[in-house]
């Protein structure tokens, strides 16, 4: 299904981010209002507009209402606010993603703020860090809706309990649910039947309040 994606902000962040869905197949408006920054050479697929993201009448120029998802990926934490809570009060798009440029901002980019989404780099990065090295311990990976929902992973340990079993012999908490297996080069969608083996890295979408009851059942600790 083709997504229609606003990206306000064509740095190197906006662009990287709107070929990567290009390539996915999507379409995609960069929203830049630096002259020199506009360089359609660079991502040619996609339609470009100069303008200012933080004006209401720009983003009605734009047909901003006709989007699905909007990311806010300026530089400028001030105007990935201002874009979020435009995008989601005055056009209501379904989904706003935000750029956090500074960790002490981070408190900020909420729901009444219309961010749906928070990316902070360093966050993010210290996840993937942890996931990296991480055996037989859950990291959480990243949050939705500002702590409603999370993506959390454990990396299953050789002679852990449900190890060599089918995934319906795990007894998954309530708000919890296994949602891929990562095994070598390999992703798997999971079905009941299939068995969960050591090394595989098990991603989760569970609330923050299962967090510790994933931990027990899959690990078999408190």
């Amino acid at each position: 299904m083709t997504v229609r994606i606003a990206i306000a902000g064509a740095g190197n962040v906006g662009r990287s981010i709107a070929q990567e869905l290009i390539g996915n197949g999507h379409e995609v408006m960069l929203i830049e209002r630096h002259p020199r920054q506009l360089c359609p050479e660079r991502v040619p697929q996609a339609r470009w507009v100069l303008a200012d993201a933080c004006e209401l009448s720009s983003l009605e120029e734009a047909d901003l209402a006709g989007c699905d998802v909007v990311v806010a990926a300026t530089g400028d934490d001030k105007a990935n606010l201002v874009v979020s809570l435009l995008a989601k009060t005055e056009f209501a798009v379904p989904r706003v993603v935000s750029r956090v440029n500074r960790a002490e901002n981070e408190w900020l980019f909420t729901e009444q703020w219309g961010v749906d989404v928070a990316v902070s780099k360093p966050r993010l990065m210290a996840a993937l860090v942890e996931e990296a090295v991480t055996v037989g311990d859950l990291v959480r990976l990243m949050t939705f809706r500002q702590g409603e929902a999370n993506l959390v992973e454990i990396t299953l340990p050789k002679d852990a309990p449900y190890e060599g079993q089918p995934v319906r012999s795990v007894p998954m908490p309530r708000d919890a649910a296994l949602v891929a297996i990562l095994r070598g080069k390999r992703v798997l969608v999971p079905t009941p039947d299939d068995p969960i083996e050591a090394g595989d890295e098990l991603i989760f979408v569970c609330t923050a309040e299962v967090e510790e009851q994933i931990r027990a059942v899959v690990l078999g600790s408190a």
